[in-house]
């Protein structure tokens, strides 16, 4: 599927000829790295204020993507406007924009106000002005009183949110953000993924954030753009991109999804294509168990089952040659009690089976 994606497609970014421009625009973006193309043809436009996600394996584009919107890299073609402003060959410190790094590249030798006040510094803020600038921005992210420590006297979460003062201080149009939380543990992680939103609502700037955790992007953002080699697979909401995925890349790489091809598709629902079923949509019950007049019902016997904690993720070998997964939540009376070997029936409904190609 092209990256030719544009505001037109998405209403949340369409305002109308008369509208305020894209705090981003990109056209006919390419990059290459000698006879690699890491970026190929990309149309995209993020509106001002939201929080946009670009999604991907290693070595989509999403990255580079990031980092010619920065400045760090050039495109070979292709043109970026920040603001409706063409800043394709602006270096990156005449561009609106801040970027948080994974690593954060904090100064070790400076204290928390210090390593947040340097950029004020550099732009030859007066002293008054920069303490009361960096106290608000140290507020923020809810480290005042930590300003004369070192950043090696923090937590791992606490020097993210100190990169992320740095960045936000300097009250930049957009804040670019490269895996910031990839070197934390998942249960900080999580907290700071709320607290990530909490902030962008906030100071109401445009926020780009870039990962590979689906399930990061999906709780993040407004939109994202899922990248595939250089391109954008699909574009939309979160809701949208997971429960309409658009090609199978997009439905097994956001969330897992069993999918139905061909001559199982044509036994199973009655047409051929390529279908996907959210394993999440799919009852465990008994063999034998009759289909209601919307449910599809598939005899199956048990190959794995899987305790998760909140859920228990069930494997099963089905007819022609398929292997299906469910996902059950536990609750205080346990709704499934299967084992492997045991015969059961999976029974979804059709309005749950998204069609991807006919």
């Amino acid at each position: 599927m092209s990256g030719g994606l544009t505001s037109a497609d998405s209403p949340a970014t369409s305002r109308g000829a008369a509208g305020p421009a894209p705090a981003i625009r990109l056209r006919g973006l390419r990059k290459t790295f000698g006879s690699i193309v890491a970026v190929d043809d990309l149309d995209l436009d993020i509106a001002d204020g939201e929080f946009f996600a670009m999604l991907g394996p290693s070595g989509s584009g999403k990255t580079t993507v990031l980092r010619m919107i920065a400045g760090f890299e050039t495109p070979v073609a292709g043109t970026i406007f920040l603001g409706g402003v063409d800043a394709t060959r602006l270096p990156p410190f005449r561009r609106d924009v801040n970027t948080v790094f994974q690593d954060y590249a904090l100064f070790p030798h400076m204290n928390v106000e210090q390593n947040v006040g340097y950029g004020l510094r550099v732009h030859r803020v007066p002293k008054a002005d920069r303490l009361r600038r960096v106290g608000e921005a140290l507020e923020m992210v809810r480290l005042t009183g930590f300003g004369a420590r070192r950043p090696s006297q923090l937590s791992g979460g606490q020097r993210q949110r100190v990169a992320l003062a740095r960045a936000l201080v300097n009250r930049p149009r957009v804040l670019l953000l490269d895996e910031p939380l990839g070197a934390l543990d998942l249960k900080l992680r999580e907290q700071m993924q709320l607290e990530l939103k909490a902030i962008q609502r906030e100071v109401g700037i445009t926020f780009v954030f870039v990962t590979h955790d689906q399930d990061e992007a999906l709780t993040l953002c407004d939109r994202l753009a899922v990248f595939r080699d250089g391109r954008i697979e699909q574009l939309g909401s979160a809701q949208q991109v997971y429960q309409s995925p658009a090609t199978p890349f997009v439905a097994e790489f956001v969330g897992t999804s069993n999918l139905l091809r061909g001559e199982a598709a044509q036994a199973i629902l009655g047409h051929g294509g390529t279908c996907s079923i959210r394993p999440e949509r799919i009852r465990v019950l008994p063999a034998g168990t009759p289909a209601g007049p919307a449910d599809v019902v598939v005899e199956a016997i048990v190959r794995e089952v899987v305790y998760a904690g909140a859920a228990t993720r069930i494997v099963v070998d089905a007819a022609h040659g398929l292997t299906l997964a469910a996902v059950v939540l536990n609750s205080a009376v346990p709704t499934v009690d299967v084992h492997r070997g045991d015969r059961v029936a999976l029974c979804w409904d059709r309005a749950a089976v998204t069609v991807i190609e006919a």
